[in-house]
């Protein structure tokens, strides 16, 4: 029967250094365009509920309405930017 030998984690997995291969930082988000992007749609949304709250409803609807095709427009338009610009 053979003895059977024990390692410490150290012995095993010495430090090294490691690169990534992938040019990515949570900074990108912090592009002057997507910023700009989202604070308009921000206020557009503020906006809307303001003008709830004021009871102006027939102005809410047509916001709504409007929004429906601006936010995934918008979404979207980002999205194809942010890869554009920043690419893996």
């Amino acid at each position: 029967m053979r003895k059977t030998k024990g390692f410490t984690f150290r012995k095993i997995f010495r430090p090294f250094m490691a690169y990534s291969f992938v040019p990515f930082s949570s900074l990108a988000m912090l592009d002057p365009t997507i910023l700009i992007i989202g604070g308009i749609v921000l206020g557009i949304a503020i906006i809307e509920r303001i003008l709830e709250r004021w009871g102006v409803i027939d102005l809410v609807d047509q916001f709504a309405k409007a929004m429906r095709f601006i936010l995934p427009v918008t979404f979207y338009s980002a999205l194809i930017y942010f890869f554009a610009i920043f690419m893996f």
